[in-house]
């Protein structure tokens, strides 16, 4: 192969590497740019889904980014647990707990009996991580993997979205990106939906730097050439009134919060069948 053709087949796999991220069911950094998706997708999803979102208060910044896209657009982007014509179904906080509390399967049965009890007409159910997947070993993520699989085929006509763990600062080596991939590897190779909460917080909206290779943290701060700096304040700086904001998103900046909750009406358009232009 020469260089020129080499060259070729690089820019070929990138290319192809940057769209599967969102052509597919992995939900992650690619996708946040709201004004892509389609409204008449987001009007279908609307009409298809109705969703139960277990999770505490790191899983709430992807809600804390929905309410500013309701804030911004009452009709378009409406949701709440017992919604009115035209809005999405959303359980936020039901069942109760997330994905480590209080315990690592406490989730699973929660999820059973909701599905077998008053939620039986909810057909996509997330859970959320809180900081737990930084302390998992091995063995901790194979149980959330084995956990949900089981419920996959308990319940066939629910989806299930499958989650990775917040930022900590341990960048690429620490144990919790190790972690992480363990999640997405799992997802790739088994056609699972993938909302990656993790890659969504390692790049601002340019997508051009891996904030978590630099040590970035689950508030958006980041080290370089030393010093500590923070991505979300410094876009937000250069790019004054481009991004419908929350008030706030816990743990966090309001940047990663607006980023998580676009990301998540993408997921529902791509869930409801639209397909991004390549």
């Amino acid at each position: 192969m020469n260089k020129k053709t080499k060259l070729a087949a690089l820019a070929l796999s990138v290319f192809l590497a940057s769209n599967a991220f969102c052509g597919g069911p992995i939900i992650g950094h690619g996708c946040t740019d709201i004004s892509k998706v389609p409204k008449e997708s987001i009007v279908k999803a609307k009409t298809m889904f109705k969703i139960a979102y277990g999770h505490t208060s790191h899983g709430s910044q992807i809600v804390s980014g929905m309410e500013a896209l309701k804030k911004s657009d009452p009709v378009l982007f409406a949701f709440g647990k017992n919604p009115a014509a035209g809005s999405l179904a959303l359980s936020d906080g039901l069942p109760s707990g997330d994905l480590g509390n209080p315990d690592r399967t406490t989730w699973a049965q929660r999820t059973r009996e909701l599905l077998n009890g008053k939620g039986k007409d909810v057909n996509l159910v997330m859970w959320s991580w809180c900081g737990q997947v930084s302390g998992s070993s091995e063995k901790d993520i194979q149980t959330y993997l084995e956990l949900m699989s089981g419920l996959e085929k308990e319940f066939p006509k629910v989806k299930f979205v499958y989650m990775t763990g917040h930022l900590d600062g341990s960048g690429k080596d620490g144990n919790l990106n190790k972690r992480n991939e363990q999640i997405r590897d799992f997802c790739r190779k088994n056609g699972k939906i993938l909302f990656d909460f993790a890659d969504i917080e390692s790049y601002d909206p340019d997508g051009k730097v891996n904030y978590m290779e630099l040590k970035a943290t689950d508030g958006c701060d980041y080290t370089d050439a030393g010093a500590r700096k923070n991505w979300a304040d410094e876009w937000l700086k250069a790019n004054p009134g481009k991004m419908v904001l929350p008030a706030d998103a816990a743990h966090s900046r309001p940047l990663n919060g607006a980023l998580k909750g676009n990301a998540f009406w993408w997921m529902l358009a791509r869930l409801s069948g639209w397909e991004p232009k390549q």
